[in-house]
């Protein structure tokens, strides 16, 4: 599959499951007050520090090994199950000690049917790793379109008829039974059923730098909720889960959707051509077109969009929301750093700076949680301010792109990004940061963004443009072969 038809395949998927999660998060929102979605944000927090070591990033090593043999998917296979099944009784066993330390004994349940996950994930995982290593995105769009809709119809059905948060855990069960059942017919014969011992060091001795790393990434993540909820309250939690849940979204709409095509991409042109210097910085100059032109427009109208999407309950997440709108803007640029470490066999390198950075992040989050709900944000800000040069240093060292290289790029992404803010600053000039109407400076902002960005990025003869006019002369070859063939029938 080309590069431009697995962004397709992943664009679509990405945006069908945000779909699905942004129309569930509204109606759970409404269904579940703060502290209940607290409850269940904070328990995943401690989920996902066991999750970052489920499959010791078995997953990361057969999308990357040059060399794969049956011996090694074998190999790959027995540390999915193994390590699936442990972790699964992991989960189990810290269920009561959790609930106690929060004095909330509603998560003993919630952590009892995550654990059923653990145990059923590896059956989809190892599909999924070997259709991304193909990429396949065509296939790994249906498999999580299919868990998706599954996860967000049972969460809020379940909320609707007053189950509370353990709906949101049932739904991550579903997502996952469901996700299993469709990889089976994706699955190609060469993953044997059979597990297998040989090379079984060599996946893990690749793979649990990745899982150290995810480790050390998901304590950074979830240090404010768990400091927040520990120290202030769960509804504090709560409102933090859903003010990042927003800001996230850009992550989510375009972010994932990239790095997941980034990492087997990058591989490729590793091994094909030794230097992926110019997709590296292509990639960059998308992400932080669109991403900075985002962020400026949720800081500008958070109120309206928190509003629309979830209800006046959450008005306390405002400020949070746009200072975490700012510091996702702020280390953007260094978005791509980790994909590129990893697609050129840095691993190691990854697990070193995230050993440096993790730290920092954490002390400044946990340092502005312990104050308030908009100290985490300030503390998020000053993290990234920290942290993203020194990825972006040490990624120039090992893939060697030149900073001016880098520099341009960036500058016209800003410049795109400037003249897009003119949408959202219009919309605050008429209606205030605070408006009475949710809706109308969100239809102002938001055509009058796409039409800027668009003339901006012609403007700037920045390379997204290429990808835009592509995109267009594509769709306008469509039209016309079916105005000919519904004019020819």
């Amino acid at each position: 599959m080309s590069t431009r038809r697995a962004l397709f395949f992943s664009f679509l998927d990405r945006y069908s499951a945000l779909v699905l999660s942004i129309v569930s998060s509204i109606l759970v929102a409404r269904l579940l007050t703060p502290a209940e979605i607290g409850v269940f944000s904070v328990t995943m927090v401690f989920i996902a520090f066991i999750s970052s070591m489920r499959d010791l990033g078995a997953g990361q090593y057969l999308v990357q090994e040059q060399d794969l043999t049956p011996a090694r998917i074998r190999a790959t296979w027995t540390v999915f199950l193994g390590t699936g099944l442990f972790m699964s009784l992991v989960v189990l066993a810290a269920a009561y000690p959790v609930a106690r330390f929060y004095q909330e004994p509603r998560m003993v349940e919630i952590m009892w049917v995550i654990s059923i996950n653990f145990a059923l994930t590896p059956f989809g995982s190892i599909t999924y790793a070997w259709l991304m290593r193909d990429m396949r995105f065509d296939a790994l769009a249906i498999m999580r379109f299919g868990g998706s809709l599954a996860g967000a119809f049972t969460s809020v059905f379940l909320a609707w008829k007053g189950h509370g948060p353990i709906s949101l855990a049932y739904g991550n069960l579903l997502a996952t039974v469901v996700n299993a059942l469709i990889s089976l017919r994706f699955r190609p014969a060469a993953l044997e059923w059979l597990p297998g011992l040989q090379d079984v060091r060599r996946v893990i001795a690749f793979g649990s730098k990745i899982s150290a790393t995810g480790l050390i990434w998901n304590v950074a993540s979830g240090a404010p909720e768990m400091i927040l909820g520990k120290l202030q309250s769960l509804t504090a939690a709560g409102l933090y889960s859903r003010g990042n849940g927003l800001a996230q979204m850009f992550q989510r709409m375009i972010l994932d959707a990239t790095q997941s095509v980034a990492l087997p991409m990058f591989a490729k042109e590793q091994r094909e051509i030794g230097n992926i210097n110019e997709p590296l910085l292509r990639v960059v100059s998308y992400v932080t077109a669109l991403g900075w032109s985002f962020y400026i427009g949720l800081a500008l109208l958070a109120f309206p969009m928190i509003r629309l999407l979830y209800g006046d309950q959450w008005d306390e997440s405002v400020n949070l929301t746009r200072l975490l709108a700012v510091g996702w803007a702020i280390g953007l640029p260094a978005a791509m750093c980790p994909n590129a470490l990893m697609a050129t066999g840095h691993a190691n390198r990854i697990l070193g700076i995230s050993l440096v950075v993790v730290p920092i992040q954490v002390l400044c989050m946990g340092l502005g949680a312990m104050m308030s709900l908009e100290g985490a944000g300030i503390g998020y800000v000053a993290s990234q301010i920290c942290t993203a040069p020194i990825w972006l240093v040490v990624t120039q060292r090992v893939i060697k792109f030149e900073w001016g290289s880098l520099l341009r790029v960036l500058a016209k992404s800003m410049g795109i990004a400037i003249v897009v803010a003119l949408a959202p600053v219009t919309a605050v000039i008429f209606y205030g940061l605070r408006p009475e109407s949710n809706v109308a400076p969100l239809l102002l902002a938001g055509p009058i963004g796409i039409a800027l960005f668009w003339a901006a990025a012609r403007w700037l003869r920045h390379p997204i443009q290429e990808e835009i006019d592509r995109l267009t002369t594509e769709v306008q070859m469509q039209l016309q072969l079916r105005w000919r063939k519904y004019f020819s029938d």
